[in-house]
């Protein structure tokens, strides 16, 4: 399958899901009634209601300025509105910077896919000739740093890792003297996910957030935010806690594929202002690709 193809099967169900709720709506003439049965539609496909009302507006500006009678006539202009709003500036873009240290704390509730995604992630820039160093701050979880490990393994990087129970910013502490030592292009940090014990979680975000600023203040940094597609608008309130602990560069949403709420994508990345650098829309390691505002958008409405 072509990469584009794939990403189409991994939006088959937010892309029946949207298209069901769309259904029938851009027929007729156009009228107050239809941006009322449009903003109805957007929601109940997980869009969100400031964005569903927000993109109703947009049509109706276009259909006011142009005189548009016809609702088949505004069908492209919500497939713009809605790649526009989804080209935040960083959006796709997950680079390397060449000459220094390149730093990515990877953040996220449990069961978001968290480690999995920053497995992925060193199996990905390992396959393309970097120096990958994992470091498994996520120190409270038993399994955390077994399952990085075996990442290690597999894509062929170092891990620096602690006993369960330490100072996840002494993990850190520790990773990045040896990602220098060794000259690693990369370190990617495993964080731990206790949303429902908030405050000391985001006491050890922001720790580990002054370790690298004090330890690797020449690092190219990224705070990625991991949000599971499927949890739709709640993953909103994600990204407003974990952005009272650090200051968040991107988003990575997963299981894309497993989800028919992933049109929350565009509500979630408008209302948030944050780009989306990674998608996952599948099992395997080239499953997790960079964010395309338009390839996704032409994926969830192309039949």
């Amino acid at each position: 399958m072509s990469l584009f193809s794939r990403l189409k099967s991994g939006l088959s169900k937010t892309r029946a899901g949207l298209m069901d709720s769309l259904a029938g709506i851009f027929s007729g003439r156009v009228d107050e009634e239809f941006y009322e049965e449009l903003e109805e539609a957007l929601i109940v496909a997980d869009v969100g209601v400031q964005t569903a009302v927000e993109l109703a507006q947009r049509l109706r500006e276009r259909a006011k300025r142009e005189h548009i009678k016809e609702r088949g006539e505004l069908w492209q202009t919500l497939r713009a509105a809605m790649t526009e709003m989804l080209q935040i500036e960083g959006a796709g873009l997950l680079t390397l910077q060449p000459g220094c240290l390149n730093i990515f704390i990877i953040t996220g509730v449990n069961g978001v896919g968290k480690t999995t995604t920053l497995g992925k992630l060193g199996a990905h820039y390992s396959a393309a000739g970097k120096r990958v160093l994992l470091a498994a701050a996520d120190t409270f979880r038993a399994a955390a740093a077994d399952q990085l490990s075996v990442w290690a393994e597999r894509a062929g990087a170092g891990l620096i890792r602690q006993g369960e129970g330490a100072d996840p910013a002494a993990v850190v502490y520790d990773a990045i003297a040896a990602a220098k030592s060794r000259g690693a292009d990369l370190l990617l940090v495993d964080t731990a996910g206790r949303l429902h014990n908030k405050a000391n979680l985001m006491a050890e975000l922001a720790k580990i957030a002054r370790v690298v600023e004090r330890e690797a203040k020449e690092a190219h940094l990224e705070n990625l935010l991991v949000l599971d597609a499927g949890t739709g608008q709640n993953a909103l309130a994600q990204a407003r806690l974990f952005g009272e602990a650090v200051p968040l560069t991107g988003l990575i949403l997963t299981k894309l594929d497993g989800t028919a709420k992933g049109g929350a994508v565009v509500g979630i990345s408008h209302e948030s202002g944050l780009p989306v650098k990674m998608i996952g829309v599948g099992e395997g390691v080239e499953d997790l690709r960079p964010f395309d505002p338009e390839e996704f958008v032409a994926a969830l409405f192309e039949s």
